[in-house]
């Protein structure tokens, strides 16, 4: 076309055309997870930066700065701010259930406190995470192109680690959502271990045989996750995690894990030790004493945080004329004491989103390593 040429077109399909290409592009190159290693591709490029920078687990810390610098500069051409809140949160052992990053300095509580300036933080990668680089020099993986053509950058990385179940993933696509919840390395590798002794007969194997080994998520945080709901109209118990295993979609109940402690003159506390996944614990604090001002919720004496590195203890005193239990129901009712994780195993196939099962998910991770190790041997018989 030449300068200057006035060209007519439809504006309802260059609209249609335009939002459909940034769609697009939202959803494959940034906020929908590869269902074969579980990474964005900001977590990727941060993965594969590191390694490339040589910053191992047995090699000194390097400034923040200088790594969230090597992966705008090679192959994330976007803010700073994202790029290092990706990589703190690889660093957050209330985020992820296995880190990938190994972090030094502040990255961030449970609280709510942000990381932080990336030039006061150090960071190198995880012992965990070389699982998710091993073999990446042996042709096990196709390369493209970066995004000004002088570098390439694996499309996917060989991913020992089934790291989309262990660490889970979250993000919010155009007209799309993914979100779902970490799991126990120990139950995944068993639940994949049992697939490969029944390969020969696949389909015959149910959400009830996975649900065996994978019993359901395993948050970082703690907390008591409910597998049954109430009753159906017919007066059976919903299975909850079964079905949004089978389906790729539901709706979990998780709980704080508290305990109640005796105290004197037939005093009693409630103390938390756990939260549910994603809880701030300060807000949950304020929360209650918001609760107890107003007069929702009456018999608490004192509200305090214990916690300390051992591990969390918040302590609700109570006075001796209230029903411990009521209290308790009240707290979970009326704070973020009780949550509903809403399970949606939405990732990317071939690179088109996909609502997957738990046995879909298994099956495509096992694929990914079968071709790995069949590309790794080529190579290494080569």
């Amino acid at each position: 076309m030449e300068i200057g040429t006035v060209r007519q077109i439809d504006i309802d399909q260059e609209m249609q055309d335009a939002y459909l290409d940034y769609a697009m592009s939202v959803i494959v190159s940034r906020a929908l997870p590869d269902v074969r290693d579980g990474l964005k591709p900001v977590h990727r490029r941060i993965l594969y930066a590191m390694h490339d920078m040589g910053i191992r687990p047995d090699r000194p810390y390097k400034k923040s700065a200088r790594i969230v610098g090597e992966v705008l500069g090679k192959y994330h051409p976007h803010g700073d701010a994202a790029v290092y809140e990706a990589m703190a949160r690889m660093a957050q052992d209330f985020s992820l259930r296995y880190m990938l990053v190994d972090g030094q300095g502040n990255f961030g509580s449970i609280d709510g406190d942000s990381p932080a300036a990336m030039r006061y933080t150090e960071a190198r990668m995880a012992y965990i995470a070389q699982e998710m680089l091993a073999d990446i020099g042996k042709e096990t993986v196709d390369f493209v192109p970066n995004f000004d053509d002088t570098l390439n950058e694996p499309q996917v990385l060989p991913a020992v680690l089934p790291n989309m179940l262990v660490n889970g993933a979250s993000g919010i696509a155009v007209g799309m959502t993914t979100n779902i919840p970490p799991h126990n390395l120990v139950e995944v590798c068993d639940a994949l271990t049992y697939l490969i002794d029944q390969y020969n007969k696949l389909d015959d194997v149910t959400v009830e045989d996975l649900t065996r080994f994978i019993q359901g998520p395993d948050f970082p945080t703690g907390g008591v996750v409910y597998r049954f709901d109430a009753s159906d109209r017919d007066g059976d118990r919903v299975d909850l995690i079964r079905n949004a295993y089978a389906f790729g979609r539901g709706r979990i109940t998780v709980q704080a894990n508290v305990h109640i402690e005796e105290m004197s003159r037939n005093r009693s506390r409630i103390v938390v030790t756990e939260l549910p996944y994603q809880v701030n614990k300060t807000r949950l604090i304020e929360r209650i004493a918001e609760l107890v001002r107003d007069g929702r919720i009456e018999g608490i004496t004192d509200l305090r945080d214990e916690s300390d590195r051992q591990g969390m203890r918040i302590c609700i005193e109570l006075t001796r004329t209230v029903d411990t239990r009521e209290v308790l129901s009240q707290l979970f009712k009326l704070t973020p004491m009780q949550t509903t994780f809403s399970l949606r195993m939405l990732a990317l196939v071939d690179g088109e989103p996909r609502l997957l099962s738990l046995k879909r998910v298994l099956l495509h991770y096992l694929e990914h390593r079968q071709e790995i190790v069949t590309r790794r041997s080529r190579f290494l018989l080569e």
